[in-house]
């Protein structure tokens, strides 16, 4: 069993849109990948006016592996050093996420690997829009 997170841009469980940013997602739909139980949990974190960071939020609740659209080197490091594998590529709902997980079509986010658009900036992504990541991998 692996308690999956997955960023989503509101409280709608598993029929909720991945959010394109992580740290800025509404929530943190957490999804248990044996049985299916959902739970969502809202970000609080400093992206969004609260405090801490995403990846001591999600691990705080269990979290074990993160699915999402793409993210940034700084990031990739903070979830490796909570002990959290991060897969990048996730799109569309957080079902989809999770049958896009089970079927090994995400890849495997490292510092290496992490969305360069993304490094350096402090995962402050107001000012440039939204962009896709659909198809990193």
């Amino acid at each position: 069993m692996t308690r999956v997170c997955i960023p989503t841009v509101g409280l709608a469980g598993a029929h909720d849109a991945v959010s394109e940013h992580f740290g800025r997602a509404g929530a943190y739909t957490f999804v248990d990948s044996e049985t299916g139980a959902v739970d969502v949990v809202v970000n609080t974190t400093l992206h969004v006016g609260g405090e801490g960071y995403p990846p001591d939020l999600i691990a705080g609740h269990g979290g074990e592996a993160m699915l999402c659209g793409g993210l940034g080197r700084r990031a990739v490091a903070m979830f490796e050093a909570a002990g959290i594998a991060v897969y990048a590529g996730a799109s569309g709902t957080v079902a989809d996420a999770m049958e896009q997980w089970r079927s090994g079509r995400l890849s495997a986010a490292t510092r290496e690997t992490a969305c360069q658009e993304h490094a350096f900036r402090d995962e402050d992504h107001g000012q440039h829009g939204h962009h896709g990541h659909h198809g990193h991998g």
